[in-house]
């Protein structure tokens, strides 16, 4: 490859987020599958073959020493000095399109992947979820108004007429949940969306969510391998968690702690499991409680 001439300018970078998403496409059919085709890029964006010969030229301006042509499988494939321009390669992106995939959550028209490998995923309890349930909530949050709800809740036997004051979405790791101001116990808590029953009347709220010291408050969870576990198991487990020196934070709103806990079995007592099957523990326990202590404590709906 020649340098350009130094009257030369640069090739200039594309201006429109419609151009930087084809070339973050072609990006990431390079980086991750090695090869990408105008058809590809016809096919993902629903552009003409002129266009997509025109984005490929562009980029190989921008980028030539990142691919060639392949006259024989009718691609342009990667080169070994390849280097993104337009996008991060993140191991955690590429899985999270397979989920999303398996989901449903996407068409797969909507992702970048091509070749999918062979791959299975845990089958998920589908939660109830309802549009007409999630629009008002969302647009309750987006206006700061309070809005009645019908709720059928694990401590009533029948469902409850509440005024709530929504004013974020919590995700536990299985189910989404509105952060709320309940008017009836004069409390923030969280509410799940799959027991709103029906929603009624809606109303200005002066609820300011500054005041809810669960959500503003942060709190870092320090993790370790479990005790109990041989030397080259707390090894493993350091792998996989990334921890540094035996431990890894990881920081979150006080309201996620109790969810964070339930999820990876931190809550329960150490002898109910084998250190096999627990695997990690809370370091800074105390630490959490006082915290906890000083603020309102969370409650679930």
């Amino acid at each position: 490859m020649t340098d350009l001439p130094s009257s030369e300018a640069p090739p200039s970078p594309p201006r429109t987020w419609s151009q930087r998403q084809r070339y973050a496409f072609l990006e990431n059919r390079l980086y991750w599958e090695g090869e990408v085709s105008r058809a590809d890029l016809m096919s993902r964006f629903s552009i003409s073959g002129p266009q997509a010969s025109d984005d490929v030229s562009k980029y190989l301006e921008m980028a030539s020493g990142n691919l060639e042509p392949d006259r024989v499988k009718k691609a342009y494939v990667a080169l070994p000095r390849f280097k993104p321009l337009f996008t991060v390669p993140d191991a955690r992106q590429y899985l999270t399109q397979l989920l999303l995939l398996a989901d449903d959550a996407i068409d797969p028209t909507d992702s970048w992947l091509g070749h999918k490998p062979p791959h299975e995923v845990m089958p998920r309890v589908r939660r109830r979820l309802d549009n007409e349930t999630l629009r008002p909530v969302v647009a309750a949050i987006r206006q700061r108004k309070a809005i009645e709800i019908r709720y059928q809740s694990m401590s009533a036997p029948e469902p409850i007429l509440r005024w709530i004051a929504p004013h974020a979405l919590v995700y536990d790791g299985s189910r989404w949940h509105c952060r709320s101001w309940c008017f009836n116990r004069s409390r923030f808590t969280d509410f799940l969306l799959a027991r709103i029953l029906s929603l009624g009347d809606t109303r200005p709220s002066s609820i300011d969510p500054a005041i809810d010291r669960q959500w503003q408050e942060m709190f870092t969870m320090r993790l370790a391998p479990h005790p109990g576990l041989s030397a080259s198991q707390r090894t493993a487990i350091e792998m996989d968690y990334g921890m540094q020196d035996g431990s890894v934070g990881i920081s979150m709103r006080l309201c996620m702690t109790a969810y964070f806990e339930r999820h990876y079995g931190l809550d329960l007592p150490s002898e109910l499991l084998p250190a096999s099957r627990k695997q990690i523990v809370l370091q800074n326990r105390d630490e959490l409680d006082a915290v906890r202590a000083s603020c309102e404590p969370n409650e679930t709906g």
